[in-house]
């Protein structure tokens, strides 16, 4: 009522000033101007209005159609909203409902006015995630983790990964959906929305990605070599959604725990411990992981047989139609006999050929003997046309004794090579259990020239020890022997002399 009363007032002062001549320099005006202001949540705010000559005119403050004062009445029944120092208009804990344009209207017979707005800055708040946060998902689907936030200004949205990278390897992406395509188990995670505005705190909420997948293994070796009275471990690395159940087999065969067979699990490490090996117990082995998205079977072998062999010897060789070929094989029992395969390189697009200058040499007729240092097999070969293997020439050397567990070498003098060209060598070890897999491919090349017989003594008269020495027995290892260094060079001498 009291409200009414004050707005009819101030139209009946208006219409008497219509019937008033009134002069314009008495008239009040604005000594604010117009503005915007920024106000956090919560914050106070005056929104200033100052005037010179006020006399007998109303002044009001409106928010659209509504009243807030009018004179030094305040009319709103808000309790946050006064005037103070005159008519300013102070507004305490600001929220987003007072967000807006504030008029300060002096009632002239053609009104004046100012305008305020009010801007209320508000911190990021989040409203909405994907699946109130915790999607499944089938491995090779698509998916869309959506984010959406409010707040003033409108917030940023930006994705991220908790202890990971994003799938295409940036660690965030400023989108409010993020897109994956073709999901699979290395795609599943926590990922974090983080809504920020500048305002107060970021506000964020995660999305827990489950990605459902039959299981899927991967062996540490698939090849486990070992002997007999050793203990051999199989592994299989199993990942599956729901802890797939992981079964062992030999064959066909579904194996139990025993005192000699034990299987342990560990998270997703799964092994198979067979416990003093017996010749028996070699073969294929079967790790099967089922969960209800499907069946999944990885192979392992357990082995007695050597390893891959390693070649040990430089890629340039000394001389023009010989050339000193090493390698190594990890066996643990002693190696039997070796293969060695090796040919020349074409010059024409790199393709071998058949060693000529061997065959015209009789090289697959006669014998070849094998020089080795102390920690070397020693034998005598022999070589013959391998088959399935175009081309290549084949050398068997026996192991004249039997050598230890572990890694043994072996050494192998080639004859009959021509000056200058490059040669492919690849070499196999068999122990009782059978051959070891062919070692991965080995270029040499022979040299244009010999080296001189002064380079060779002057080579073996270091102060180093001479393996040779060691070899032929001539003098202790690391001892200064003045037969023996005569001696080796001697040996020396007859060998390289037997080579022409």
């Amino acid at each position: 009522m009291e409200a009414s009363l004050l707005v009819l007032l101030a139209f009946i002062a208006g219409s008497r000033q219509a019937s008033i001549k009134v002069d314009p320099s008495t008239l009040p005006t604005f000594l604010t101007s117009s503005q915007v202001f920024k106000v956090k949540d919560q914050d106070r705010v005056v929104l200033p209005c100052e005037v010179t000559n006020p006399g007998p005119y109303v002044l009001a403050w409106k928010k659209g159609i509504a009243v807030l004062s009018a004179g030094s009445v305040k009319v709103s029944p808000d309790p946050r909203v006064q005037l103070i120092n005159g008519f300013n208009l102070e507004i305490r804990e600001v929220g987003p409902q007072d967000s807006g344009d504030y008029v300060c209207q002096i009632g002239t017979l053609e009104p004046r006015e100012i305008t305020h707005t009010l801007e209320v800055l508000e911190p990021p708040r989040i409203t909405y995630v994907s699946s109130n946060g915790r999607v499944e998902v089938k491995k090779g689907s698509s998916v869309l983790l959506e984010c959406k936030a409010v707040g003033n200004p409108i917030p940023r949205l930006t994705w991220s990964r908790k202890n990971n990278l994003l799938p295409g390897g940036d660690q965030t992406a400023i989108t409010s959906i993020l897109s994956l395509d073709r999901v699979d188990r290395h795609h599943a995670g926590t990922y974090q929305c983080t809504a920020s505005n500048g305002i107060g705190e970021d506000a964020s909420k995660q999305v827990v990605l489950h990605v459902l997948y039959p299981p899927e293994i991967s062996v540490e070796n698939p090849i486990v070599h070992s002997a007999e009275g050793m203990e051999a471990q199989l592994v299989c690395i199993v990942h599956g959604e729901n802890q797939p159940e992981v079964l062992w087999y030999r064959d066909t065969m579904q194996l139990d725990t025993t005192e000699q067979r034990i299987m342990e699990s560990r998270g997703s490490r799964h092994t198979l411990v067979i416990r003093k090996v017996h010749r028996l117990d070699f073969g294929n082995y079967t790790c099967v992981a089922d969960n209800q998205l499907g069946k999944t079977r990885k192979s392992i072998q357990l082995t007695g047989a050597p390893k891959a062999a390693t070649f040990k010897s430089s890629a340039t060789g000394n001389y023009r139609e010989s050339y000193n070929i090493s390698w190594e094989v990890e066996s643990h029992s002693p190696i039997e006999e070796y293969q060695l395969l090796f040919r020349r390189i074409s010059d024409d697009s790199n393709h071998p050929q058949p060693l000529h200058v061997q065959s015209q040499r009789k090289f697959g007729l006669t014998e070849n003997r094998t020089y080795s240092a102390v920690g070397y097999s020693i034998g005598m070969g022999y070589t013959r046309s391998s088959k399935g293997y175009s081309d290549w020439r084949n050398v068997i050397l026996p192991a004249s004794r039997a050598t230890n567990r572990g890694v043994q070498s072996m050494s192998y003098v080639i004859r009959g090579l021509e000056p200058g060209q490059q040669y492919e060598a690849k070499v196999q070890a068999r122990n009782k259990f059978g051959w070891s897999p062919i070692s991965k491919s080995f270029i040499f090349q022979t040299t244009d020239r010999d080296m001189a017989f002064s380079d060779i003594t002057r080579y073996y008269e270091k102060d180093e020890p001479s393996t040779l020495e060691d070899f032929f027995g001539v003098g202790p290892a690391g001892h200064s022997n003045c037969i023996g260094r005569p001696l080796s060079l001697l040996i020396l001498s007859w060998i390289f002399s037997s080579f022409s």
